[in-house]
């Protein structure tokens, strides 16, 4: 066997040993506080963003560029993975996590600006996001660099990705929407690993969000408001 894979295994059996008893209670049941629709990224680690560790706690959805929508056959809906905790387990928080330098976003944005070709699977996913992210480039400041002009993209995505949700027919007006971007890229001030929220339910505006939420109003940056 890859050692890759021994070495998962034997992670695996410290994790046994942690969380042998921590099961007890949702063997049969769960209800999730949240649902978060991460990147797929190997520096995003998911559920430790947020010091959980207690199953059943967070219900933890992945996919490249943190997209909320699938393709059917009646046109792009809220994806199933994302709908099922809101449906079937009483979860009623949305948190849609973008994070620095994301790698779906700066393909999208060369495809956008330079063109190129993906593998059918990828070309798939980055269609998702090409229509929602080619009015975020015509936004851009001029100047902008590479890694610049991505992240204020990540901004605008996560953006996108609320709206969607907003306009959702199968999301209750009672779920809370919430915009994020993982940074551990020291982007934004803060320090690495830092959640910074950027959105809520469809407010993107610094001063107001941190008027309405003067709690976490520290948490609260952008790094544009186009």
């Amino acid at each position: 066997m890859r050692p890759e894979v021994t070495e998962l295994l034997q992670r695996n059996s410290d994790h046994v040993r942690q969380f042998q008893s921590r099961f007890d209670d949702i063997q049969d049941v769960q209800l999730p506080e949240a649902v978060t629709v991460c990147c797929s990224d190997s520096r995003v680690l998911q559920d430790q963003m947020w010091g959980n560790d207690e199953p059943g706690r967070l219900f933890t959805c992945s996919n490249i560029g943190n997209r909320v929508v699938q393709r059917s056959d009646s046109g792009d809906v809220v994806s199933g993975d994302v709908l099922y905790p809101v449906v079937h387990t009483q979860t009623e928080v949305i948190v849609v996590v973008g994070h620095t330098g994301c790698g779906a976003i700066t393909a999208t944005y060369e495809r956008l600006t330079n063109g190129g070709s993906e593998p059918a699977g990828i070309s798939h996913c980055l269609d998702l996001l090409t229509s929602d992210l080619e009015p975020g480039v015509e936004l851009l400041p001029a100047g902008l660099s590479r890694s610049a002009a991505v992240n204020r993209l990540v901004e605008y995505n996560v953006d996108r990705q609320i709206e969607r949700l907003e306009a959702s027919d199968d999301v209750p007006s009672a779920v809370t929407l919430v915009g994020v971007v993982y940074d551990f890229q020291d982007v934004y001030p803060g320090r690495r690993g830092e959640v910074h929220v950027i959105n809520v339910d469809g407010e993107t505006a610094v001063d107001e969000l941190r008027d309405a939420h003067p709690e976490i109003d520290s948490r609260i940056e952008r790094l544009w408001e186009y």
